[in-house]
């Protein structure tokens, strides 16, 4: 399968001895592209690591957004960088799964064109009703939506993102008909849920949960480990026998291909220790997310059983890009 094509990226170098290399590096900044704008969760969780890693390898770390196209743009600047452990970038379930599924035509390989470093934090999804909706529980909704395939529409923020397949995902094993609405981000989509143009809406939890606590917006169900402090009587998918949904989202860190193997190490060694540090683990937390820290190979098995099921989903729900 093509995960042996990515562990064999995560274990390539360029012709420098890794000696020279552990010592060498880093010299000077380092740039952290991230692949989507300012305020949003991965923008949130780069910036909360971003400073402390800059003090723990001793050269300032920069966070650079360059959105665009569901994350493709930024990535595709990463894969061009120079294979030097100066130009990092974040990956997230859009860049490296949702997108290659969707897209044949993306333009790079999220298994050869990467060296995974290591997964930084987990944010639970979330399916939510408009107060308008009847139902107030999960099993009402079930009930609801399967008596009427067609009737009702849920959001996502956008066409062939991760809250798209996650709402895809969900009618697959539910055997429920829904109706997909696009928009372009969470905020747009957030708005019509609270006016009453859609009914239900699947999103990364951080995005929602000040609605969800105003009480503006029901929380249904959650995909996540464990239920949500503040959120007990939301159960999780996994509880409803739902676990192909109870996938969280995740963001990681990922370089270039041909990154020397000791930077690779030594980055992965030092986000390992950031994500460690009380006062990090405590922003995470607060901004919704749960500090994950794993190593490059684990990494590398996230990213390739990822790709995977997109892939699965994409072709059972004939979904295309250019819908």
């Amino acid at each position: 399968m093509r995960l042996s094509n990515l562990l064999w990226a995560v274990a390539m170098v360029v012709p420098m001895s890794n000696a020279a290399w552990a010592q060498a590096w880093p010299t000077r900044p380092i740039n952290w592209i991230v692949p989507f704008p300012p305020g949003g969760t991965t923008d949130v969780v780069a910036r909360i690591v971003a400073d402390r890693l800059g003090r723990e390898l001793g050269q300032p770390v920069t966070v650079d957004n360059k959105a665009g196209a569901g994350g493709s743009i930024g990535t595709m600047q990463l894969m061009r960088a120079t294979a030097d452990g100066y130009t990092i970038g974040m990956a997230t379930v859009s860049t490296h799964a949702v997108n290659p599924a969707c897209n044949p035509k993306l333009g790079y390989d999220p298994l050869t064109d990467f060296v995974p470093v290591s997964n930084l934090a987990r944010t639970a999804n979330v399916l939510t009703v408009n107060n308008a909706f009847p139902a107030k529980t999960y099993a009402e909704f079930i009930s609801l939506v399967k008596a009427g395939p067609g009737k009702y529409s849920y959001a996502s923020t956008g066409h062939c993102g991760g809250m798209h397949m996650m709402g895809e995902m969900f009618k697959v094993f539910t055997r429920t008909a829904i109706v997909h609405i696009p928009y372009r981000g969470a905020g747009p989509a957030l708005n019509d849920l609270l006016g009453g143009q859609v009914q239900i809406m699947f999103d990364n939890l951080p995005s929602s949960i000040g609605h969800i606590k105003a009480g503006s917006i029901r929380a249904l169900a959650v995909a996540s480990e464990q239920r949500i402090p503040g959120m007990s009587g939301v159960p999780t998918f996994k509880e409803l026998r739902l676990p192909e949904v109870n996938e969280p989202a995740w963001y990681g860190v990922v370089v270039p291909a041909r990154t020397p193997a000791a930077v690779v190490q030594r980055l992965s060694e030092a986000l390992r220790k950031v994500l460690l540090v009380p006062e990090v683990r405590t922003k995470l937390q607060d901004s919704g997310a749960e500090p994950v820290g794993n190593s490059p190979e684990a990494f590398a098995v996230e990213i390739s059983a990822e790709l995977e099921k997109m892939r699965r989903v994409v072709k059972q729900q004939q979904i295309r890009f250019d819908q």
